[in-house]
């Protein structure tokens, strides 16, 4: 089954079980899943799975921008709400890397590079989002990154 029909059969579960928020939330990533079909010119094809899962990725970085506005604001129930949309969208993300992994990946990739100073940090980064890429956040990699080329 593709990761599309995965989403519209979850949203029917969600619409039965007469959860609100998951229905909200899978028809707002629908709608942007068909806004990149047309973009892209596949509305009849449909997107592949992994074109799905960087609109998911998408959606995630933009919960989490609104989240730090949200918490910049003292809206805390606009944060929860946020929050529980993630978890949400994570369900049609590859499992994600925990921080130690991802150090060591990077670690691996600062290696097979040669890389030593901070002025190749555009490398190093263009390497690990290619490898890492819908694995680890693009936030924790820069992150981590910064950190081993000090």
């Amino acid at each position: 089954m593709s990761l599309k029909t995965q989403i519209l059969e979850d949203l029917k579960m969600a619409m039965k079980a007469g959860d609100t928020m998951k229905r909200d939330t899978l028809r707002m990533f629908d709608s942007m899943i068909k806004n990149v079909e047309i973009e892209k010119q596949q509305r009849e094809d449909g997107l592949s799975d992994e074109e799905v899962q960087e609109v998911a990725t998408r959606a995630v970085k933009q919960r989490r921008d609104a989240i730090e506005q949200y918490k910049a604001g003292g809206r805390a129930d606009l944060v929860e709400k946020e929050q529980a949309e993630i978890e949400v969208l994570m369900n049609y993300l590859p499992a994600q890397m925990s921080e130690a992994e991802a150090t060591t990946e990077v670690e691996k990739i600062i290696a097979n590079l040669g890389v030593t100073s901070k002025a190749d940090i555009g490398k190093v980064m263009g390497a690990a989002m290619g490898q890492l890429k819908g694995k680890v956040d693009g936030t924790l990699i820069r992150k981590i990154v910064e950190e081993k080329l000090q």
